[in-house]
């Protein structure tokens, strides 16, 4: 990032930050009258609450007049869209991440397994290898308590077909779909470390990296890591794919399309139209390839199955997910979901009683 942003008279300095850092950043510098940054990294799964809160500035004029200077046109439009709210945009769209599947290609190949299409298929697979005293828990999932586990949950609903709340506005984690969900989580468990509720994504990529699973989901831009040779001498055996669904039946594929984009935050005392400027050249043609294979970015076509090892597990994922659900309360209910999720994912409390008592957060969240 450095390197490629850094011209001229111009130095870009960047002090690399986890992202429940840069998320604390983010509020601290919009929770006032003048904040801290110019500029702000957002995601489509936050932009309706800060658009709702008057916390970003529209983009739309801006947009317009350098569209043709900075050829903005190539932008993915569901990108775009995915960074507005209410016919307006709010961040110009940088990178996607979704999820991806990888899966060690010589265990697969010498137990004659194919790749899982599904979460029972994946099951399958597990046993198998399991059965075979390659590995005691084969899959490998970022179950985080404090954030992944709320996202994949959110990723089981979306592959059968719904999200926390519906396109109306109603909370719906009281619903059959929610229940299977949860049921479906549940079954993979006895197949996962029993610290899965410790592990974020470095922690699964460690899993990968040696050799103590056999499959994993990630974000994509975790990918990347598992083909360098300096991270594991199991570099060369990883495959990846498109993430399976949660069952035949399921509309969609497991997965969350997560949109990164450039923001202006409503209380900067810089020129709009300067920050903007810095925002389109920052998401130019010759930044968007230099990006590739370690980010997707938004430009249309940018990543391929020749540029990248993953590019076509990534295009299937995208093309699988369901359309998102737009609304300014999402985020909030997520965050109160969560410790009563972990509570049913732990065994403490029944599904049905976590549900009970998710569908009363949610509620008590969106009003």
């Amino acid at each position: 990032m450095v390197s490629s942003c850094t011209r001229g008279n111009v130095t870009v300095k960047h002090d690399p930050i986890d992202f429940g850092g840069q998320v604390t950043k983010t509020t601290a510098t919009l929770a006032g009258d003048t904040g801290t940054y110019d500029i702000i990294e957002t995601y489509g799964f936050v932009i309706p609450g800060l658009a709702t809160d008057e916390k970003l500035v529209p983009l739309d004029d801006l947009f317009e007049k350098y569209a043709d200077d900075y050829d903005l046109g190539a932008i993915s439009e569901s990108m775009r869209k995915g960074m507005s709210f209410d016919g307006s945009l709010y961040a110009l769209p940088m990178q996607a991440q979704m999820f991806v599947m990888a899966y060690r290609t010589d265990i697969f190949e010498d137990l004659g397994l194919e790749v899982p299409q599904t979460f029972p298929e994946m099951i399958a697979a597990a046993e198998e290898i399991q059965a075979a005293g390659l590995m005691d828990y084969p899959i490998a999932l970022p179950w985080l308590a404090t954030s992944d586990v709320s996202t994949s949950y959110q990723a089981v609903m979306n592959s059968l077909g719904a999200d926390f709340v519906s396109e109306d506005g109603e909370v719906t984690l009281d619903t059959p779909v929610a229940e299977e969900a949860l049921e479906a989580m549940l079954a993979l468990k006895p197949y996962m470390d029993p610290q899965v509720t410790t592990f974020d994504q470095p922690k699964v990529q460690q899993q990968m990296y040696n050799g103590t699973a056999a499959m994993s989901v990630m974000f994509s831009g975790r990918m990347n890591d598992l083909t360098l040779d300096t991270n594991s001498n199991l570099s060369e055996s990883f495959g990846f794919a498109t993430p399976p669904k949660v069952s035949d039946a399921a509309d969609y594929v497991y997965t969350r399309l997560s949109i990164d984009g450039w923001s202006i935050p409503f209380n900067t005392a810089l020129d709009h139209e300067m920050l903007f400027v810095m925002m389109a050249s920052a998401v130019s043609e010759e930044a968007s390839k230099a990006s590739v294979p370690a980010a997707f970015p938004a430009r249309e076509g940018m990543m391929t199955p020749e540029n990248s090892p993953y590019g076509e597990a990534a295009n299937g994922s995208i093309a699988g997910a369901m359309p998102p659900v737009v609304s300014p309360f999402i985020a909030d209910v997520t965050n109160e979901i969560r410790p009563i999720l972990m509570q049913v994912i732990a065994g403490q409390i029944s599904v049905a009683e976590g549900m009970e008592q998710m569908q009363a957060a949610g509620e008590a969240v969106s009003g």
